[in-house]
């Protein structure tokens, strides 16, 4: 009798494996233990007596992975030898292990060849003259890895040299096919090889390099046993930055949502990096990274000024287009630095020493999220409004007896002048048709710091955890009634003054029609708590984002960055320059490309406008991020000063924002004889007390204004006062008579200097500005 053991298989219902209980998978690939012919358990061996006995092993599966090896115990007194074969006694031979005479138990592991993935029945087969008797048998798979960014959907960099690179068992041989029908750029015959190969070192990296190729897919590409599907040869542009660099498509609904639901490209393809702080050191790869094609619905999680910026680029060029984003809102200049780059700046490196063990970040982390529970757990405790008999939020509640407030009073939320802590409850009423009570709605309640939970007649709507997200919350018709009906929103701060944003929708949309909120509410208190604690915002410490968020991205080609950070950092000013210099130089070091182009987005207008001119953390930045792409070749400032919102850090239009920056890109990476920015100062003169200041040819044409606004003069006591400026030509003449010996000039220098107004003929803003006179 020929014993038939039953093999491995998928459960179709689950996916998961099931196991024979006289075998096993481990992490090392397939096991099999052997029976003798009697098939019962005899200490998981088998004899093969004689030359030409075999044993089956039915419909083993190997899923997508080729083993690389197999290995055997065995044991043979005057030698012999084994050979699998694949799918019949007269099948696929894909190994001949031989077993030494002599040796006692011995593990043997040959390399298996010609093997494919999938399910097989195996036939073990005796060979040579003597008795063999087997233990086990094991099928090793390679641990050849790519790293997570080359995947499937993924863009590889047009006409350059692409690299192919991962890790594997030392000494194991890489073999790395593309697809034939690609179009290497400058390869003699116009072909690819079928294969280019490489041999892992002692540590296990290999790399490939393949010829440049023309712009086109989908590929496909085999590494060996792993394949890598629907692969674009394009640009591919790297994004990065903090908050506004991540802003999604879905939040700029409100400007954008109609033409975004409808925009479908397959040659456009997003990645977003996930977010990582290791501080240990530079990392080789990533955990995950799913390329996704530009879809309506995959649209609304893409960032939206890659998004936009994606477009832009695929308009212009008509090749496929990759984007690479590897921001986080919050951080700081000096996390996306590597140790190389912060070698000048010892205080920061020293910050990194401080946070730079795994245990205390733990600990950090938990005691954060601890003092985060309990301190909400208290105030839900504390909390009258969510305990009283009728609840707060009931429209059975009598409030006749609360404090009527106006919701953008700068007292709101406070006690003898101080703000308040905790929770504070606002009631009012707005009337509604039959026929808007009858429809679903949608309640808009702008923005508020910094939490909230919603209510309409007593039915929670939704909720919010932080100030920025605009509050736009579904109402379904059956909880909205005919005539009165209440709106109650909980707010609450765990520190600073609480209130709503002004210059924010405030209404209930109903299928076209618009119920505006009043500004006046009924208010009261809930719960008075101490101020919460803030834990550490490790996305800030050095060179944590640079290690897991950059440096696994070296080996990866672009045709430029997108650089949008600064507001984390906009109260160093004076360190900005000096930091983003190096951060850009060592960049273009890590991923090989002296020449990489930057584009960096300049911080837009935020915050209240000042009547007379004042000093400005964000002005300063805006000049610090102006003086690095005038010293760093291959470096451009994309102006953004009218396109900021007084009252979010997060403005909406990315669309012009884009536009904008492919206008640089046109120029500068395209070499497009266009006008590509607002007028660019260069160069600054003095006659008879008057300022006369030039601007880049190209960018010089003046529009002209009745009132040039936003200039401002400082005479040697360094106090600026605004002064008179006039368009003649292509130059601007600046005068005061409060300052008739000039020093020092500047434009727009203000957190939001929205009555500057000097463009150019293309409609593009100048920069924002300060010069020292005769240096």
């Amino acid at each position: 009798m020929i014993p038939t053991l039953r093999g491995v298989g998928v459960t179709p219902a689950t996916g998961k494996i099931q196991i024979d209980r006289y075998s096993k998978l481990s992490d090392k690939g397939v096991s099999i233990a052997f029976l003798d012919t009697t098939d019962k358990f005899q200490g998981w061996k088998t004899e093969f007596a004689a030359p030409g006995s075999w044993l089956r092993y039915n419909q083993v599966d190997f899923g997508v992975r080729r083993p690389k090896s197999i290995c055997v115990r065995a044991f043979s007194q005057s030698g012999g030898s084994v050979e699998v074969r694949l799918d019949g006694l007269k099948g696929k031979t894909v190994a001949l292990v031989n077993i030494p005479a002599n040796a006692g138990w011995n593990t043997v592991e040959v390399p298996l060849t010609d093997f494919s993935e999938g399910i097989h029945d195996l036939y073990v087969i005796s060979k040579g003259k003597g008795k063999v008797e087997i233990d086990w048998m094991e099928f090793k798979p390679s641990k050849l890895k790519l790293p997570a960014v080359l995947s499937d959907g993924m863009v590889f960099q047009r006409e350059r040299p692409i690299k192919i690179w991962g890790t594997a068992d030392k000494g194991e041989s890489v073999q790395v096919r593309f697809s034939k029908n690609a179009f290497p750029d400058g390869v003699k015959g116009g072909k690819l090889k079928n294969t280019y190969t490489a041999t892992a070192d002692e540590n296990g990296k290999w790399m490939v390099t393949l010829p440049a190729m023309k712009a086109g897919g989908p590929y496909d590409m085999e590494v060996n046993d792993l394949r890598v599907k629907d692969i674009l040869v394009g640009d591919v542009w790297l994004c990065s930055g903090q908050s506004n660099m991540e802003l999604t498509v879905a939040r700029v609904a409100d400007m954008f949502g109609k033409e975004t639901a409808a925009y479908a490209n397959p040659m456009i393809r997003y990645v977003k990096t996930p977010y990582g702080n290791d501080l240990h050191g530079p990392k080789e790869d990533i955990e995950r990274m799913n390329w996704t094609s530009l879809t309506p619905e995959a649209a609304q999680t893409f960032a939206a000024l890659p998004y936009f910026f994606a477009i832009e680029m695929y308009n212009e060029t008509k090749v496929p287009v990759g984007i690479v984003n590897s921001s986080w809102g919050g951080s700081s200049v000096e996390a996306w630095m590597s140790e190389d780059a912060l070698q000048a700046f010892p205080k920061n490196l020293r910050e990194r020493d401080i946070y730079n063990s795994d245990e205390y970040k733990a600990l950090v982390n938990r005691a954060g999220g601890m003092m985060s529970r309990f301190w909400n757990l208290s105030l839900y405790k504390g909390d009258e409004g969510l305990h009283a008999p009728v609840k707060w939020y009931e429209s059975g509640l009598d409030d006749s007896d609360w404090e009527a407030v106006n919701m953008f009073s700068n007292q709101l939320g406070s006690k003898n002048g101080y703000p308040v802590s905790g929770s504070h409850w606002f009631r009012q009423h707005i009337r509604l048709t039959p026929e808007q009570a009858g429809k679903d709605a949608i309640l808009r309640l702008g923005c508020m710091v910094n939490a909230d939970s919603v209510y309409v007649n007593g039915v929670f709507v939704g909720t919010t955890s932080y100030q920025y997200p605009p509050r736009i919350y579904k109402v379904p018709a059956s909880v909205l009634r005919n005539g009165e009906n209440l709106v109650t929103v909980r707010l609450i701060n765990s520190g600073g003054r609480p209130g709503f944003v002004k210059d924010k929708p405030y209404c209930m949309a109903i299928d076209g029609d618009t119920v505006r909120l009043s500004e006046q509410w009924k208010y009261r208190l809930g719960c008075e708590m101490p101020a919460g604690r803030g834990g550490v915002s490790f996305q800030n410490i050095p060179t944590g984002m640079y290690n897991s968020m950059i440096s696994p991205l070296r080996n990866l080609t672009f045709k430029g960055a997108l650089w949008y950070q600064g507001e984390t950092n906009a109260g160093r000013p004076n360190e900005y320059e000096a930091l983003l210099s190096a951060m850009l130089k060592d960049w273009r070091e890590k991923l090989a490309d002296e020449n990489l182009p930057f584009f960096i987005m300049q911080l837009p207008n935020f915050m209240q406008a000042h009547h007379q001119p004042v000093e400005s953390g964000w002005a300063g930045m805006r000049e610090a991020q102006r003086q690095v792409t005038l010293k760093l070749p291959n470096t451009s400032l994309v102006v953004t000063i009218d396109l900021g919102e007084w009252n979010d850090i997060h403005p909406l239009n990315k669309k012009e924002l884009a536009r904008r920056t492919a206008l640089q890109v046109r120029k500068k990476v395209y070499g497009q004889n266009i006008v590509y920015s607002g007028p660019l100062f260069t160069t600054a003169s003095v006659a008879d007390g008057k300022v006369i200041l030039s601007f880049e040819e190209g960018t010089d044409e003046l529009m002209p204004v009745n009132e040039l606004k936003g200039f401002a003069l400082a005479g040697k006591d360094g106090r600026f006062r605004w002064a008179e400026a006039t368009v003649e030509g292509n130059k601007v003449i600046v005068s005061s008579k409060d300052v008739p010996q000039p020093v020092k000039v500047r434009y727009a220098w203000d957190d939001n200097p929205q009555d500057a107004n000097l463009k150019n003929t293309a409609g593009l803003p100048a920069s924002p500005f300060q010069v020292v006179l005769g240096e």
